[in-house]
């Protein structure tokens, strides 16, 4: 797969730098990637109007004018797939990236191996979030990307897979489960939660982002606290 890359900081000298070692990424793990540069979160932000097709950012956070958070706020609006890495000289803004789900700080001076790691890491993430369930609904076929899933509930014979929108469908629940992977975690007879939407648990619920609430199982409550923290 080709990778769309931008690189956002006010220092040039860093631009370059970084510039340098995505391409040595690259050529190492024999990957295509189409490398672009911009001197401020504006000049990103402008460009980002005409093309949002970037598949992972490195934001320096503390630039002239609009800052890398703020900027990374304004890209996560648009798209919720894009690996977003923070450049920074301080550990002060960590708590930030949470808003954004930033995947990863680098210190500066980056470090070259710490690059590539990160960096691999964004590749299989982004490998991830194009897994998909197909849905067979009347009269249409619908693919659902699996991060967009919050959980899948059955009801009577059907079951529903909660997303952006609801799909209800006439099909087991187990045989949904083996199209799934571990971000995934059944709580019982009933449901299948995504642990990243994961809010709250309790010993007879767990709580999903949107309000959801799906009943927990006896006997599962350590087991899906050892999911999360294993995914953190």
């Amino acid at each position: 797969m080709d990778y769309k890359i931008a690189l956002c900081d006010d220092e040039a000298a860093l631009l370059r730098l970084v510039s340098g070692l995505v391409g040595e990424w690259a050529a190492a793990r024999q990957t295509v990637c189409g490398i672009e540069t911009f001197p401020s979160a504006e000049a990103f932000l402008f460009q980002y109007q005409e093309d949002k097709s970037y598949d992972i950012l490195l934001l320096d956070i503390e630039m002239t004018g609009m800052d890398g958070v703020t900027m990374a706020k304004a890209v996560r609006r648009e798209d919720e797939t894009v690996q977003i890495i923070f450049l920074t000289g301080y550990s002060d803004y960590i708590l930030e990236g949470f808003e954004v789900a930033a995947l990863h700080y680098l210190m500066k001076p980056v470090d070259r191996e710490k690059l590539f790691t990160v960096l691999d890491r964004a590749v299989e993430k982004l490998r991830k979030n194009e897994r998909a369930l197909t849905l067979e609904l009347p009269g249409e076929l619908v693919r659902v990307p699996l991060y967009e899933i919050r959980c899948l509930e059955v009801r009577q014979n059907y079951v529903t897979v909660h997303a952006k929108e609801d799909y209800t469908v006439k099909k087991p629940l187990g045989e949904f489960q083996r199209e799934l992977d571990e971000r995934f975690f059944r709580t019982g007879r009933s449901c299948i939660v995504n642990l990243a939407c994961v809010r709250r648990v309790t010993r007879t619920e767990v709580f999903l982002d949107g309000g959801l609430t799906m009943p927990l199982s006896r006997g599962l409550y350590d087991a899906i606290n050892r999911a999360i923290i294993s995914r953190s």
